[in-house]
């Protein structure tokens, strides 16, 4: 139930306010929000007020506070007992420039010095909120990121607040002609570092139990030994407590002032960095495959461009391995990307028969000729 204030709450009407409050509520026993985005003060008549309608209902919050009320409850230490959000800035993105975008969201720049992350889901502020500790749990261990620093209303969404001073994404120093190895070897310096940060048990979510889930969701789209394999070989992937990205490409690699930064940390994981590159083989050729196109939409280069930046990235990744131990290791990651996009283009597209027939296709092909799916 939502309750509107409004005004001022003190002593003069604190005993008029709690009697419509109370008359509002009824016999409901759920949860109360009461939204303060009209509320401009209130004395500790009215704090007096919450405090029994938190002991009424210990699922009451208070949202959209103006600076002044969330001083008022952050001084007098509501903020430590209920949960109390500041209302949010609104922002429009209005034609400002699209420099990404990715299954969660689309990121632009907002100014020379500003970029925001606008969430597709309307309900994402859970999910603001957690990218932003995940972002700093990823800096405190030394990954280059860029914490979001506000959270802004943008229409009915909502959206992350990131500075990037003259910020350049990887995929906008290709287009510019900036050398593609050079920037491959950039890239792998920091995804070797995110893979030799070695976490907790717990500490994020594992990958290994949710890459499970894709292949027994696609045991039953397969023919039936390879499904039975498939999931077999999944199941026998070790469980590390290696860092993993999650959503690692060109795009979500900036460049500031020379330094190197990611943003879009709201896929962080661990386990075996066999899933990363799973992950960067199709987003630099697997999702372009049935249309070639595709990597121009989503990477803003050719697939050309593309698969030299992969090969790139596989030479610096792998430094010192053998071309076959390489040729083996891309095979382990595409058949794990290929379960992925199965999986998600059945859910999502199940009408896209070009891209579910290229992945059972590959699939069927290369399972049989697997014996394990990690290096």
């Amino acid at each position: 139930m939502i309750i509107n204030l409004s005004g001022r709450i003190d002593s003069s009407n604190a005993a008029e306010v709690e009697q419509r409050i109370t008359a509002e509520i009824g016999d409901y026993a759920g949860a109360i929000e009461l939204n303060a985005a009209e509320l401009e003060y209130l004395s500790s008549a009215g704090l007096r007020i919450i405090l029994r309608v938190k002991k009424a209902h210990p699922d009451t919050k208070v949202t959209n506070c103006n600076s002044d009320v969330y001083e008022i409850f952050d001084m007098t230490g509501f903020t430590e007992m209920m949960d109390i959000a500041k209302a949010y800035r609104k922002l429009s993105v209005e034609g400002c420039e699209v420099i990404g975008e990715g299954a969660n969201g689309i990121v632009y720049r907002t100014d020379p010095d500003t970029i925001v992350k606008v969430y597709k889901n309307p309900d994402s502020l859970d999910e603001i909120h957690n990218e932003r500790e995940l972002a700093r749990k990823a800096f405190v261990m030394g990954i280059p990121t860029a914490i979001p620093y506000d959270v802004v209303q943008v229409g009915d969404l909502y959206g992350s607040v990131f500075e990037l001073l003259n910020a350049t994404s990887f995929a906008k120093l290709i287009q510019n002609g900036e050398s593609v190895d050079d920037l491959a070897r950039q890239s792998v310096e920091i995804l070797k570092t995110m893979h030799a940060t070695m976490l907790k048990d717990g500490e994020l979510p594992s990958k290994r139990a949710e890459a499970i889930g894709w292949a027994k969701y696609c045991e039953a789209h397969l023919p039936s030994e390879i499904g039975t394999k498939l999931v077999r070989l999944f199941e026998e992937i070790p469980e590390t407590h290696n860092m993993l990205h999650g959503d690692y490409h060109i795009k979500n690699i900036m460049q500031q002032n020379g330094e190197n930064l990611l943003i879009d940390m709201d896929t962080l994981s661990m386990g075996h960095p066999v899933y990363e590159l799973s992950q960067m083989y199709l987003a630099y050729l697997g999702f372009s495959e049935t249309d070639h196109n595709d990597t121009m939409v989503f990477l803003g280069i050719d697939r050309a461009t593309s698969e030299k930046f992969w090969n790139s990235s596989l030479k610096y990744y792998f430094e010192g391995k053998d071309e076959a131990f390489i040729e083996d290791a891309v095979v382990k990651a595409r058949i794990i990307g290929y379960t992925r996009l199965l999986r998600r283009t059945i859910k999502r597209n199940p009408d896209n028969k070009a891209v579910i027939d290229n992945c059972t296709n590959q699939l069927c092909e290369l399972v049989p000729k697997t014996d394990k799916l990690y290096y």
